[in-house]
């Protein structure tokens, strides 16, 4: 079973702003993206590995089998991703 792990959100400067978690990177690139993020760049923990991906956050009509409470429309994330990146010194 695969376990989580840990993806560093890095800013344009290289400063890791923020943690997110998941079995994959994408995984933690959408919930990146539900946050409000667009240029999404993810260290991977432990490794030199820099996931990009391009985000954005979308309202979409709620699902049919949605709850009542559930509000008509809703923010759903979206990724795409970039490629890898390799890091030369951590």
């Amino acid at each position: 079973m695969i376990e989580k792990r840990n993806f560093a959100l890095r800013d344009k400067d290289g400063n890791e702003v923020g943690v997110f978690s998941g079995k994959q990177p994408r995984q933690a690139a959408l919930k990146a993206a539900n946050r409000g993020f667009t240029d999404i760049r993810l260290r991977e923990r432990g490794t030199k590995k820099v996931h990009l991906f391009q985000g954005e956050r979308k309202q979409v009509p709620k699902p049919t089998n949605a709850p009542a409470w559930m509000p008509t429309n809703i923010w759903k994330p979206f990724v795409k991703k970039v490629g890898v990146e390799k890091l030369q010194d951590i």
